[in-house]
């Protein structure tokens, strides 16, 4: 078998294979965040009915989040949004750092008003 014919098999198996799973897995953070920047699902590593089947999902869990939330009256009993389904190519969401809690406030506050902390 030469290289060139190994190379096509290779390029040309299920995207849920081992194989393109692990090449998948393999990337580095740089071509992950190219691959999310670029945004062309149709030459990602799953097929159409599993990207369209993940996008169902995503909605879904964004349709129950806003009826539980429309229908709870208060805020702090509300659920936290929903995490949408990772997709192969794309990197976890980085999480958003903590709010400033008021001790933190008042003493940032005190501090740019020429107090002493």
């Amino acid at each position: 078998m030469t290289w060139r014919r190994l190379r096509v098999i290779i390029q040309h198996l299920p995207p849920e294979s081992h194989t393109m799973t692990a090449l998948r897995n393999a990337l580095p953070a740089e071509d992950l965040d190219r691959q999310a920047d670029q945004g062309e699902p149709e030459r990602g590593r799953w097929s159409q009915a599993e990207q369209l089947l993940a996008a169902v999902y995503d909605r879904l869990g964004r349709i129950e989040y806003v009826l539980i939330s429309a229908n709870t009256e208060k805020k702090r009993d509300r659920p936290q949004p929903p995490e949408p389904l990772r997709r192969p190519g794309a990197a976890p969401r980085k999480k958003k750092p903590a709010a400033m809690t008021d001790g933190a406030a008042e003493t940032l506050f005190r501090l740019i008003n020429g107090g002493a902390a």
